[in-house]
This record gives C-alpha cells, sequence and structure tokens, in this order.
C-alpha cells in the first residue's frame, strides 16, 4: 500500500486498510470526513432529548419514534441541501454515485442518534428508569460532543488554546441543551 493511499484510507477512517471494515469507533464519533456530520446530529438528538422530555413521561416510545423521524428528517434535508448545493457547484445534475456519495458522508447525522436514543429506547423496554435513561442521553450527548472538539482539534494540529476553544464551542451546544432540560424537569 503507498503513502498516498494509506493517507487516503486512514482519511477515511479506516486504519487496517480494509474499506470494508468499519469499526465501532467509526460509527460512533465518525472520521475525519464525517465529523460535521456527528457535531450535528448529537446536537440535534440532544435537542430532542431535551425538547421531547415532557412527552418522554407519558409514554417512553414517544420519544424514541420523535426522536429517529426527526433525526431522518434532518438528514434527509441535510444530504437534499447538500446535492443541490454540490449540483450548482458543480454546474450539472449530479450523478447516481455523486447523490449516494453524500447521502452516506452524511450517515453520520443520524448514526449520532444511535447510542442517546439506545439508552431512551431502554427506558422504554423498562431496563432503565425514564429519568436515568434521559441523562444518560444527554451524558452521551455532551461527551460525544467533547470528543469531537478534541478530534478535530487534534486533526487540525491546534494549539492549547485553539483545542480549548474547540471544544468549549462544542460544549456551549450541549450545555444549553442540559440546562434547558433541567429546565424543563423541574
Amino acid at each position: 500500500m503507498t503513502d498516498a493511499t494509506r493517507k487516503t484510507t486512514l482519511r477515511a477512517g479506516d486504519p487496517s486498510g480494509d474499506d470494508a471494515h468499519v469499526t465501532l469507533k467509526t460509527l460512533v464519533l465518525g472520521t475525519r470526513d464525517t465529523i460535521a456530520g456527528t457535531v450535528y446530529g448529537t446536537i440535534v438528538v440532544l435537542s430532542v432529548v431535551t425538547a421531547g422530555a415532557p412527552a418522554f413521561e407519558h409514554g417512553e416510545w414517544k420519544l424514541v419514534v420523535i426522536g429517529a423521524v426527526t433525526v431522518l428528517v434532518f438528514w434527509l434535508a441535510h444530504v437534499y441541501a447538500h446535492i443541490l448545493g454540490e449540483s450548482l457547484h458543480e454546474g450539472h445534475r449530479l450523478k447516481r454515485a455523486e447523490v449516494l456519495s453524500i447521502a452516506k458522508r452524511e450517515l453520520a447525522i443520524p448514526l449520532a442518534a444511535v447510542l442517546p436514543m439506545t439508552a431512551v429506547a431502554l427506558a422504554a423496554m423498562g431496563v432503565l428508569g425514564n429519568t436515568l435513561a434521559l441523562w444518560i442521553a444527554v451524558a452521551i450527548g455532551v461527551a460525544t460532543l467533547t470528543i469531537e472538539g478534541i478530534r478535530y482539534a487534534r486533526l487540525e494540529n491546534l494549539s492549547r488554546g485553539g483545542t480549548l476553544l474547540t471544544v468549549a464551542i462544542n460544549l456551549a451546544f450541549g450545555l444549553a441543551l442540559v440546562v434547558l432540560k433541567a429546565t424543563l424537569s423541574h
């Protein structure tokens, strides 16, 4: 494998060099090319969990459905907007392969919802209490935003100050939603 091929493979998030191999880390945290979608999807799912907390009190599955549908609608809208933008930028309608490439790259948005919504689903199944599940979902979201801020800073070789600023911006989104959740819970 040449250095250029290895760098491309590593950029795709697969250190093994096998494009068919997808790790749990890649699915949950994304890759260099999908950090933006992971952050965006995390913010969307945190919004749903915090704003949907009142609905959660009256039916656990309701929040699972609301979360899944919301994230999927935002993903589809995001993909559609990117398709429009790329088409205009390229000066032609995109081919099927280009559309599928955009959709695949932006899959990070719904994938970011998997772990937090799993916590909510565990409450719906009676494995976790409602309040605990909500706080676990929020904690997963805040942890994801923190990790993605650090990953971005490392990939961009930012200074400590730049790293702290990136993490602080990510956390500002997540913590604003935590405050909203705490306010709605009381």
